[in-house]
């Protein structure tokens, strides 16, 4: 008798487990032993790859000629993924060498350095809207509901960035001037401006983006005017952009404190439960009684297939469709449906990893091994 749940156990806790930090990636590599490591294979039934059957009982040598004479040409395929994974890679490997072709070229004083920047400099400062007057708003909110709470922290924070926005943009404006001595500070955040990057002065206040500076700007505009909205009259938007805070966990926090409230639950009982709806923001008029409704997610590795209502394959050339708007409420963990769902891990930005946010459970037709290979996630900027 083979003791294969000893063997996944040893190769994927104890020998090669014990190097993964992560969590997710030890889920995927628990999955690949599961999926691989079985009983058939003994009988020859299990393939390691579409078109690559395990091979039979062979020498070393014979296992080396197996493997040169029938493994598939190497596509994202063989590992579970979808061929849009390479899509992605390789358009990020081509925007990484542009990037670097542009940063070698040489920057000519007249048209680069002073008045490329300075045109950059004074639109960014022309559209950077007033501070929130955190005082007037305390002072208007009654009640501190845990959204209200949410509001002030994220309205503190974007204050606090936009200070530091508009400080150096007006140093770096005098020292282009003259009327300053240009320090390395400067010379950094003229760089990024020319090269159309985030200066990394702004993203120690910011939240995690890939953004080039054009986007990343026009994207902050946005969460300041989301911001401005809600904090008018503290009343949550019928659909909340969730990628639009820099602390999306703290809100959905507030959903299951909100929750906790009201019921008088305890709330280290209690956990999300997510139904993705049929309607996009524009469909939405109203928000639910409880909970909150989201809008603004991205599917990568898989889409969203609304007639069915669950996952399904991703189409070709479609990155990362977005999603439906999402219903989100606190219920009882032993109320939670664990069947026919795949544990979705969901992220700020494409880098994963520290971007971490939540684990939403998404309705699956399919086993989730398969989504669990094909690295599935949602993203909450595309």
């Amino acid at each position: 008798q083979v003791p294969w749940d000893d063997l996944r156990y040893l190769f994927g806790e104890i020998m090669y487990g014990g190097h993964i930090t992560d969590d997710w990636d030890r889920r995927l590599c628990r999955t690949y032993l599961s999926e691989y490591v079985r009983a058939e294979m003994l009988e020859g039934d299990v393939s390691l790859a579409p078109g690559f059957r395990i091979p039979p009982s062979l020498d070393y040598k014979g296992y080396h000629e197996y493997i040169d004479e029938n493994l598939p040409p190497e596509s994202p395929y063989l590992y579970g993924l979808h061929p849009n994974a390479e899509i992605g890679f390789l358009t990020v490997t081509s925007d990484r060498l542009f990037r670097t072709v542009l940063e070698m070229q040489p920057k000519e004083a007249d048209a680069g350095g002073g008045s490329g920047v300075k045109a950059v400099l004074d639109e960014i400062i022309e559209k950077l809207p007033e501070p929130f007057n955190m005082e007037e708003m305390m002072a208007k909110a009654e009640e501190k509901t845990p959204y209200v709470v949410v509001a002030f922290q994220e309205c503190e924070r974007m204050n606090i960035l936009t200070h530091e926005m508009r400080q150096s943009l007006k140093e770096l404006d005098l020292g282009l001037k003259g009327e300053l001595t240009v320090t390395a500070a400067m010379e950094e955040l003229a760089n990024a401006l020319f090269y159309d990057s985030v200066p990394a002065s702004w993203t120690r206040y910011a939240y995690p983006s890939l953004l080039s500076l054009g986007a990343w700007y026009a994207d902050l505009l946005l969460r300041i005017r989301e911001l401005e909205i809600w904090t008018t009259d503290f009343v949550l938007p019928a659909t909340v952009w969730l990628a639009g805070f820099f602390n999306p966990q703290s809100f959905l926090t507030a959903i299951m404190q909100s929750t906790a409230r009201r019921n008088e639950w305890p709330l280290d009982r209690m956990c999300l439960s997510v139904e993705v709806t049929k309607k996009y923001r524009e469909e939405i008029t109203a928000p639910p009684r409880e909970g909150s409704y989201v809008h603004g997610l991205f599917m990568e590795g898989a889409r969203w297939d609304i007639p069915s209502g669950a996952i399904a394959d991703a189409r070709l050339k479609e990155l990362t469709p977005v999603m439906p708007v999402i219903f989100i409420r606190a219920i009882p963990v032993d109320r939670l449906d664990t069947k026919n769902v795949y544990e979705c891990p969901v992220y700020k930005t494409r880098m994963r990893g520290p971007t971490y946010v939540w684990t939403f459970n998404l309705k699956t037709k399919e086993k989730a091994a398969k989504w669990i290979l094909a690295g599935v996630a949602l993203l909450l900027q595309n």
